[in-house]
């Protein structure tokens, strides 16, 4: 039976895309180390990320982006990248696992598991993509944006992050509907 892992980053940031990923490990390509994404230093993630992709039967990834996210609300973006991510295999699961209290809407049968990205080898593994991708992706936005610091918080409301927020305003990569965003005094 091919279960797929599936796991999203970036629900709790106040800028840029929520990322999904799903991933199918197989038995005969194991992966040490496997863990909660938020439990591993920036360059372990890497590595680990990195074999991953080079030993997984599948894997793939996918986002909502920010007016998605201001259209849907968090949790349906989540689900719908979700739901992308999974559409994306190379491969169809016979069942996917999901870290969370919910499921989204799959063409196979799907079983959410709180906590999951800590007990089950292939949740922490799209765990670990999902959050190596978005954390790419806001060092991308620190580009564009650099006042911001996008590449050191990737979005979540630190205190230089929301001090920046108070100077500059939102930029395009924001989630306005967010409080501490909502809540910025600036002008346009």
């Amino acid at each position: 039976m091919l279960i797929a892992g599936v796991d999203e980053a970036g629900r709790g940031p106040l800028a840029g895309p929520v990322v999904a990923a799903a991933v199918i490990l197989g038995p005969e390509k194991p992966i040490r180390g496997l863990r909660d994404s938020k439990l591993l230093t920036p360059e372990r993630r890497a590595d680990l990320a990195h074999r991953i992709r080079e030993r997984a039967v599948a894997w793939a990834v996918a986002s909502a982006d920010v007016a998605e996210i201001e259209s849907l609300n968090i949790l349906w973006a989540s689900m719908l990248a979700m739901q992308r991510a999974v559409a994306a295999l190379s491969v169809m699961p016979d069942a996917a696992w999901i870290d969370g209290d919910r499921c989204p809407e799959l063409p196979c049968a799907a079983r959410a598991f709180v906590g999951g990205d800590a007990t089950h080898a292939a949740i922490a593994a799209a765990s670990i993509l999902a959050k190596t991708v978005r954390d790419a992706m806001l060092v991308e936005l620190d580009r564009q944006y650099p006042q911001y610091g996008f590449a050191q918080h990737k979005g979540y409301a630190t205190a230089a992050h929301l001090a920046a927020l108070a100077q500059h305003g939102p930029c395009p990569a924001h989630r306005r509907s967010f409080a501490p965003v909502v809540q910025t005094t600036f002008v346009f």
